[in-house]
């Protein structure tokens, strides 16, 4: 995605959050776009790469609408992605509308995991899942169960599907503090 349509969407979601409807935290956020000749690579159709740049807007306008980002600013908390998949099943075109879905579909102990979907007149596009940790500005993780004292999610209440534990620990890397040596077989 163009840096400059970033920064400008950015700055408009932020501007513009107060007046759009508010959700609940496990709610379904939908948000509307076009896409731009910026968003296609050379088959003209929307890049891979930049659908998973679309969809760093919309997982902020549901923190946003819910008023958890604003808890989780004034506790110096920030969210980052851990590890995601995406599915294509349709190409988004050149000027084309869609609207990308987003919403929580559990947590664990570590991590909060959230479904993205593009949808085109009610239609199934592409759908990725996407964890996300928590982390402090001053350093450190912030885990679900601190996460849910800061904010007053009850995570507790959507524990993660059995598929979704067994993708996330089939795609983990080791832990920061542990070597991570690139060997090939």
């Amino acid at each position: 995605m163009n840096p400059i349509r970033r920064f400008l969407r950015l700055l408009w979601l932020s501007i513009t959050a107060k007046r759009r409807p508010r959700l609940g935290i496990h709610d379904v956020a939908r948000m509307s776009a076009r896409v731009w000749p910026t968003d296609l690579d050379e088959l003209r159709h929307v890049n891979n790469g930049v659908y998973l740049s679309m969809m760093d807007h919309p997982r902020l306008d549901l923190l946003q609408r819910s008023g958890v980002w604003a808890k989780m600013q004034q506790a110096g908390v920030y969210p980052v992605v851990a590890s995601q998949t995406i599915t294509y099943r349709k190409s988004l075109k050149l000027w084309q509308r869609y609207d990308i879905e987003s919403r929580i579909i559990g947590y664990d102990e570590r991590a909060v995991f959230v479904e993205q979907r593009f949808v085109v007149g009610g239609e199934i596009y592409a759908r990725a899942i996407v964890k996300g940790r928590f982390l402090r500005r001053t350093g450190g993780v912030v885990g679900t169960a601190e996460l849910a004292e800061l904010t007053g999610i009850d995570t507790a209440s959507m524990p993660v599907p059995a598929w979704l534990h067994d993708w996330s620990e089939h795609v983990a890397l080791p832990s920061t503090r542990q070597p991570a040596p690139s060997l090939w077989d």
